[in-house]
């Protein structure tokens, strides 16, 4: 058995959320470099610049890459063989997210009741998933997930008959009828499978799998790749301004699911789709 003070993980949550929204990570840097070098329109390619030298400034200057700093998206995968001490864990990761709103300077937009609408003033509570795994190692996936893409995500309750090309339509439908909504170019997050949370669930987590890593089931690998070229065949492009460059990838996870359903989850985010990982 592994002890792990609380004071740890909110300490690591508070760092992340100010990491992840000052500095995009690697691989999506790369994608928009990528992206840019593959846009047809001159306009798109434009935009695709003006985004890139955003990300520099956010990261020389140690300010947010965009105005909506997210809601705080936690998941926790968490050693089965590790015991927290020092406190209550669901308040260790929201007083990291509550510092690390603070210090970092993010807009804190999060509100206590969604029908009264006040503002907590310090962007918590979390939303917190959690895993339990095997061994005494802790891993932290931070995500701040702007609403401007969440905004534009659906859930869609098929039935088995409308099988992998009905899937493969609800994802084609849900980024149409996005359009520029969802601040394209976009990462495509899909969870196939499980229940109706269950779905959503997993297309939040897939957003945080790097770009450029397929599944590594072969018929979802296709399924993702072709997805990929048919979204890019919409023309919405960067900004929604037209182009060859609409998404940057589709990741696809999958789960079991009931013999009279299936569910699919399409969890949108923009081109500023920000994730930090860390392990304890």
């Amino acid at each position: 058995m592994r002890t792990i003070a609380l004071s740890e993980i909110t300490r690591a949550v508070k760092e992340m959320y100010i990491e992840a929204n000052y500095e995009l990570s690697p691989d999506m840097v790369c994608a928009l470099r990528q992206a840019r070098e593959e846009e047809r329109s001159p306009l798109g390619r434009r935009i695709l610049g003006q985004l890139t030298d955003n990300l520099k400034i956010a990261k020389e200057d140690e300010i947010p890459i965009c105005q909506d700093c997210g809601m705080a998206v936690i998941f926790l995968e968490i050693g089965q063989e590790v015991h927290f001490e020092g406190g209550i864990l669901e308040d260790a990761v929201n007083e990291g997210v509550r510092q690390g709103y603070a210090e970092g300077y993010l807009r804190k937009s999060v509100v206590g009741d969604p029908c009264i609408r006040e503002n907590t003033k310090d962007n918590t509570p979390a939303v917190i998933y959690y895993e339990i795994k095997p061994g005494d190692r802790v891993r932290i996936t931070a995500a701040p997930k702007g609403f401007g893409s969440e905004n534009m995500s659906r859930v869609f309750m098929l039935k088995p008959a409308d099988g992998v090309e009905g899937i493969k339509e609800a994802v084609i439908t849900a980024v149409r009828d996005a359009g520029p909504n969802a601040c394209p170019p976009v990462v495509v997050g899909v969870g196939i499978g499980g229940t109706f949370e269950k779905c959503a669930q997993m297309a939040k987590k897939a957003l945080t799998r790097p770009v450029g890593e397929r599944s590594a089931l072969p018929h979802i690998r296709e399924m993702e790749e072709e997805l990929l070229r048919r979204i890019n065949a919409l023309g919405i492009g960067p900004g929604g301004l037209g182009g060859s460059v609409t998404a940057l990838a589709v990741n696809i996870d999958t789960y079991p699911t009931h013999i009279a359903g299936l569910p699919v989850g399409v969890n949108l985010c923009c081109h500023v789709n920000r994730h930090c990982v860390r392990e304890l």
